[in-house]
């Protein structure tokens, strides 16, 4: 009994017996780690550096003489010489700052002005995309908001009183109680809402254009966003149940309105009688 015990000890310790054990945990820790390790570039993963690289040429083409070779943005001297900017960084901007100002053709801007003006866009789908992938490859910033985050029909009545609710408080300021927009100082304006893409209000609010403050996803949650989107998008689609509304500019230009044309009107209308009848009269 004793000499199997010790045979066996024996040869549980011999020098192989390691090398053995070793052999052993490296394949199963190999099998495990192709098991679980990432899969190797894919064909989506080609795609999206070649977009990099489309979107890099079309930025040296189109962006950099006033954004920088490197979207690092250009500073000029004004005549004052106080420090200006001839083209602002880009650099942490995002993707979704990209395709909101590409894609509602604001960018590029035909010319130097207080704020750049809504107009058809230049570049396609394909190549704002493009763009868009190339400057969020240079820092992290706001990404395109995904489709579900989109879907403005889906909200319930509830949601709608409450985008309204969030909507009333902090932007009728600027861009009026229906989204009509509306003028602001040195030579800015609020935007008309009516008619704009679900995917730009969002990038809007998340990357806080021109004047606009930033809504960012700890302020408002994408399914908030949604909520707001849902509330401009059902009032610009409510039809006017009073008439003529005036634009839907508020009680001012509906004063000037009332005003101007339709007291103007009735003004000019007793004048006209008042003229033919003193004519009469003289005859």
């Amino acid at each position: 009994m004793r000499f199997s015990v010790r045979t066996l000890s024996t040869r549980r310790r011999h020098p192989l017996a390691g090398l053995l054990v070793l052999a052993v945990g490296l394949l199963i820790t190999g099998g495990l780690y192709a098991a679980v390790a990432p899969k190797a570039a894919t064909a989506e993963e080609s795609a999206s550096t070649s977009d990099i690289e489309a979107g890099r040429q079309l930025f040296l083409v189109g962006c950099a003489s006033c954004h920088g070779v490197n979207a690092q943005g250009i500073n000029t001297e004004g005549a004052d010489g106080e420090p200006g900017n001839y083209g602002p960084p880009l650099i942490g901007v995002g993707a979704a700052a990209v395709d909101f100002q590409v894609g509602t053709g604001r960018m590029p801007m035909a010319q130097t002005a207080p704020q750049a003006p809504r107009k058809a866009d230049e570049y396609t789908d394909e190549e704002t995309a493009q763009l868009a992938a190339y400057i969020a490859s240079l820092a992290p910033g706001p990404q395109i908001p995904e489709e579900r985050y989109l879907d403005w029909e889906s909200v319930d009545e509830e949601g709608l009183a409450e985008g309204g609710e969030f909507f009333r408080t902090n932007c009728t300021a600027c861009h009026n109680s229906v989204g009509a927009g509306g003028a602001l100082p040195n030579g800015r304006y609020a935007p008309s809402l009516d008619g704009v893409e679900a995917k730009h209000i969002y990038e809007a609010m998340q990357t806080g254009p021109q004047q606009m403050p930033v809504f960012s996803d700890d302020v408002i949650t994408p399914e908030e966003k949604l909520k707001v989107i849902a509330y401009i998008k059902t009032i610009s689609e409510q039809p006017s149940y009073g008439g003529v509304n005036g634009g839907s500019l508020g009680p001012v230009v509906d004063g000037v309105w009332v005003w101007v044309v339709a007291l103007g009107s009735l003004v000019g209308f007793a004048i006209w009688i008042g003229w033919h009848g003193t004519r009469t009269k003289k005859r």
